[in-house]
């Protein structure tokens, strides 16, 4: 499950604003490595040039809906202006930063990469479904969370891929 670009580039890592939370998450569905602001401690009047000095120092991404956010950002930034996370998704297609594919291989809820998860993980979780046919497993290793490919992913696939 490879993130690689279609032109064999490293694919880009984000940072994300608070405003953008359901838009990190499915970037970690598409298996981008991505960063939330909400890993930073709420009510820093500096978070602004924290997230500026974060994203550079890491080689990232910073992904805002706050203007002057990313104004002092600079090209390290990408302000978007959709409210839809769909619009989101092809705003950043349409700039050619993301491939609108589901990879599940990043945790939606840590950004830490997946693993096959052990049947004892499977049958662990309450969750899961029961019945389990050619199902993959994916588990995480952080939030002891797991993820499989389902219909339930097909539905989002399809929302993801858009008009692409």
């Amino acid at each position: 499950m490879s993130t690689k670009q279609p032109d064999g580039q490293e694919p880009p890592l984000f940072l994300v604003d608070r405003m953008l939370g359901a838009l990190c998450r499915y970037l970690r569905f598409m298996g981008y490595d991505t960063e939330s602001a909400h890993s930073m401690a709420e009510g820093n009047p500096r978070e602004d040039t924290l997230l500026i000095r974060s994203a550079e120092r890491k080689g990232r991404i910073l992904v805002t809906r706050d203007r002057e956010l990313a104004q002092r950002a600079g090209p390290r930034a990408v302000l978007i202006s959709g409210d839809d996370v769909i619009d989101q998704i092809s705003q950043l297609v349409k700039q050619g930063l993301i491939e609108p594919e589901l990879r599940l291989n990043r945790c939606s809820i840590c950004n830490e990469l997946l693993r096959p998860a052990r049947s004892e993980e499977v049958s662990s979780a309450s969750y899961a479904p029961k019945n389990r046919g050619d199902l993959r497993f994916f588990w995480c290793r952080h939030c002891r969370k797991l993820y499989w490919l389902g219909s339930h992913s097909e539905q989002l696939e399809k929302r993801i891929r858009g008009d692409f």
